[in-house]
């Protein structure tokens, strides 16, 4: 039992269902549902590359200004010695 709810009393829900809506109503219900599960998990996957992606920008414009502020400091430093 599933909250008071048996097994016999679902299968009659169903059964009426059925009746009502048909099987082809389900089949598309089904169809939708698997294209709308499958899209969710593309977008969820595409929201991690997207936050790959940024996470490699920002390293890269880290290393970017360490090499900047290298090159700057070097510049300094031989305009000291003249």
């Amino acid at each position: 039992m599933l909250g008071g709810i048996s097994i016999w009393q679902l299968l009659i829900v169903l059964g009426i269902v059925v009746l009502i809506f048909g099987t082809k109503k389900f089949r598309s219900l089904g169809s939708d549902l698997g294209s709308a599960v499958k899209g969710f998990k593309s977008a969820m996957n595409d929201g991690e590359k997207a936050t790959e992606s940024d996470t490699d920008n920002v390293e890269k414009k880290a290393a970017s200004k360490d090499t900047i502020d290298v090159t700057a400091t070097k510049v300094n430093q031989e305009q000291e010695r003249k």
